[in-house]
């Protein structure tokens, strides 16, 4: 019997897993981990961890499987708390999730899991596993849920194939309201739990009041730029090679140079995200103001209106090189190379179609349409069918 160690979150998807794994006849073992418990930095009222640390213990008892907490409340504040608060600072948007499963659940947790010795970690991500072969040699590929609604392939894009090769994830061939129907019919607890919103494993954030206790609140205004400035009308300038009209249609615009009018001010532009349209707190504008740019050195926030704001939109990204990652290692690309391909960049955004250019310092990303609040700090993820390639910290 192979050794599975399922990482019990006190949902219903991780019950449904375990229980799915021990029909299979593994041998199980549950184990919560215990996340978050930093006084200095509270995160809401609630405490969701004990409740939901309860739940998995009385899942583990009807299932009749061994159970334990582990606390990596050390691990995760130095690897992903104080991880956001740091890209927070620079600008950046950082995605904790994508972070939590390359950092945690399957680093540290997963060494905890071998440790015990298990054959495999399995956690309840709806998501799944294939095995293909190549020149005699086994490769893991990571594919999309069953469940298009539910499908979370897109968090575990920065895994890699010594990661994926002790993962398991038996709830990806099924839906969410079959995962419901079989935790109902064994009576589980979670069977009817709503599904945990917010950070990993943390809950609910209310996420400017959680940054201001680490990074301090100034003062600083809030520019509207006109939809019609010039800078949106410039001519293309021609390029001598493609590197320099990808670098050119990944760049950040320069709003210091543009007329702009101030609508108002902020408390800092560092709790701010392209795209955001809530929290500006400033009225009276015909259409929605959505956030363009911040610019954290100089603290200001520019806005525009309307979500087809030509601000919004660029057609191409780039990644450092060394924040490029390949599941699919066998794949990757040499200086010069091209790759057509399927591509996000963001969480249950439908799949778009790109084109990646290789270069020595990096990746980048050509979409076919332009795309809406590029955010530098957050994870784009290549695809080829339902397969993810690779991915990448937008920078």
């Amino acid at each position: 019997m192979k050794r599975v160690v399922v990482g019990l979150s006190g949902g219903v998807d991780s019950s449904v897993a375990a229980y799915l794994l021990k029909e299979q006849g593994y041998e199980v073992i549950g184990l919560f981990m215990k996340n978050w418990h930093d006084d200095s930095v509270t995160i809401s009222n609630e405490c969701p961890w004990l409740e939901d640390s309860n739940d998995a213990l009385l899942v583990a008892e009807k299932l009749g499987i061994p159970f334990q907490t582990v606390d990596l409340s050390e691990q995760y504040k130095d690897r992903i708390v104080d991880y956001m608060f740091n890209e927070y600072e620079q600008g950046r948007t950082p995605n904790p999730d994508v972070l939590c499963n390359r950092e945690i659940k399957f680093d540290v947790f997963m060494k905890i899991a071998l440790s015990l010795g298990a054959d495999y970690v399995a956690t309840g991500h709806y998501c799944r596993k294939g095995t293909i072969e190549k020149d005699g040699n086994e490769i893991y590929q990571l594919l999309a849920g069953k469940d298009g609604n539910k499908d979370q392939s897109y968090f575990l894009c920065q895994l890699s194939q010594e990661q994926l090769s002790k993962a398991l994830f038996p709830i990806g061939e099924l839906t969410k309201p079959e995962v419901r129907e079989i935790a109902t019919k064994l009576d589980l607890i979670t069977a009817e739990k709503k599904d945990s919103q917010g950070l990993c494993f943390i809950g609910k954030v209310r996420l400017p009041e959680f940054l201001q206790q680490k990074l301090q609140p100034k003062e600083g205004v809030i520019i509207e730029i006109p939809a019609d400035a010039a800078i949106y009308q410039n001519q293309i300038p021609s390029f001598e090679n493609k590197q320099q009209e990808l670098a050119f249609l990944s760049a950040n615009i320069d709003y210091l140079k543009v007329p702009g009018k101030v609508l108002g001010k902020h408390q800092g532009a560092h709790y701010f995200t392209k795209g955001q349209r809530k929290g500006l707190n400033v009225g009276g504008t015909k259409e929605g103001l959505y956030v363009i740019e911040t610019d954290v050195e100089k603290n200001i926030i520019y806005t525009g209106q309307g979500n087809n704001h030509p601000g919004l939109f660029k057609k191409a990204l780039f990644i450092k090189q060394d924040e490029v990652h390949w599941v699919r290692e066998d794949l990757v690309l040499q200086p010069n190379e091209t790759m057509e391909v399927m591509a996000r960049i963001r969480y249950r955004q439908p799949l778009q179609k790109a084109k990646l250019y290789q270069f020595e310092n990096g990746l980048y990303v050509e979409f076919d349409e332009p795309q809406s609040a590029i955010t530098e700090g957050q994870f784009v993820a290549w695809h080829s069918g339902e397969e993810i390639l690779g991915s990448g910290v937008i920078s």
